[in-house]
């Protein structure tokens, strides 16, 4: 008996080694493994054994099964190796092969804005900071100087999740406003930063959806002030619309998170039926800012007799429409690929100053 273990061990190794394929293999594990295999034969004779056959051959009946288990695993995962690289060998894809023009993509106008604001202020010297689109009430809020009871939180129609074990709601940002307190509590000043991304409010008509686009601008440093505010806005201004100059006229306004608060319009045309930055005797609201308050540099655990600092935020969307046309903002979230291929951009023509921001 304990011959015929031996000369069925090597007699299947040999089966398995040989084996081509998955299927080959898949055969011989049934053949011998299987309820009707030659090594499942051998154990249902166990039945018939005196107790100390039993004792003496169950191990070694045992020891073969999963000797032969083990080998087919092993020959499993070669030949599983073995038929990946034949397939990946067979489905190369040759990169090098002109795209065909009429599958070519474009970049959404919100994309290519983004990377021209970014673009501009890195030359300015400002980093780019990122935050979480879900946000705590904490910094959507308070630290921005807007606590529950303030009426100031009914200028925000906002998207609340279901309170969670802590009795805690979680909500979708409203502003970009939040990346600066998390910037400001994470970093000692001087801070440079712009806070480009997604924000979300509960109001859709031709120029407002529930989720549109929003950048922020932060300075904190010893000897901030409004002077250092309009030139950077200046500065920022021409360089998006590409023109030799513009003026600004700040009208006084209301945010919690600034004071004093100010709107900015810029001097326009709209003779035409068209928008042109520059020119003109028209005026156009562009953004909010103002020189930081107090109690929000106090809840990022900043001195205010210390630091101060200026923020600007506008909408990326409004910016987009004015420099390039565009009068309705739900479009810019139909999917529509007509409207895209007349208003995309080309994927390799990366905004730069030096070689210019848009087409």
């Amino acid at each position: 008996m304990e011959q015929d273990i031996a000369n069925l061990e090597t007699e299947i190794t040999a089966e398995i080694a040989a084996a081509a394929d998955l299927a080959a293999l898949e055969g011989i594990r049934v053949s011998s493994l299987g309820k009707k295999g030659r090594v499942t034969g051998l154990m249902k004779g166990m039945g018939k054994m005196t107790p100390d056959e039993r004792r003496e051959m169950g191990p070694k009946l045992n020891g073969l099964k999963v000797t032969i288990a083990a080998v087919i695993a092993a020959r499993r995962d070669v030949l599983d190796g073995e038929a990946l690289n034949a397939r990946l060998t067979s489905e190369t894809l040759d990169m090098s092969l002109p795209p065909v023009p009429r599958a070519m993509g474009t970049v959404h106008p919100i994309s290519q804005v983004m990377d021209e604001i970014a673009e501009i202020f890195a030359s300015l010297g400002f980093d780019v900071a990122e935050g979480p689109d879900l946000e705590d009430d904490f910094h959507n809020f308070t630290a921005l100087n807007i606590p529950p009871e303030h009426p100031a939180r009914q200028m925000h129609d906002t998207f609340y999740l279901r309170p969670d074990a802590n009795g805690e709601r979680k909500l979708l940002r409203t502003h970009t406003s939040p990346v600066q307190i998390r910037t400001m509590i994470a970093q000692e000043p001087p801070i440079r930063i712009i806070a480009p991304g997604r924000t979300y409010r509960s109001d859709s008509d031709a120029t407002h959806t529930p989720m549109f686009h929003q950048v922020e601008g932060l300075v904190i440093d010893k000897s901030t002030h409004l002077g250092h505010l309009k030139g950077c806005l200046e500065a920022f201004l021409k360089a998006f619309f590409e023109v030799d100059a513009v003026t600004l006229r700040f009208r006084p306004s209301y945010f919690p998170f600034t004071e004093p608060s100010m709107e900015v319009d810029v001097k326009c045309s709209f003779k035409g039926g068209t928008v042109k930055i520059g020119e003109g005797d028209d005026w156009l609201e562009i953004l909010g800012c103002g020189m930081v308050n107090r109690k929000v540099l106090e809840a990022c655990e900043l001195d205010p007799e210390i630091y101060q600092g200026f923020a600007f935020g506008c909408g990326i969307d409004r910016l987009a429409m004015l420099k390039y046309g565009m009068n309705d903002l739900r479009a810019f979230f139909d999917a529509d690929g007509r409207w895209l291929k007349h208003y995309g951009f080309k994927a390799f023509d990366a905004p730069t100053i030096a070689g210019g921001l848009s087409r």
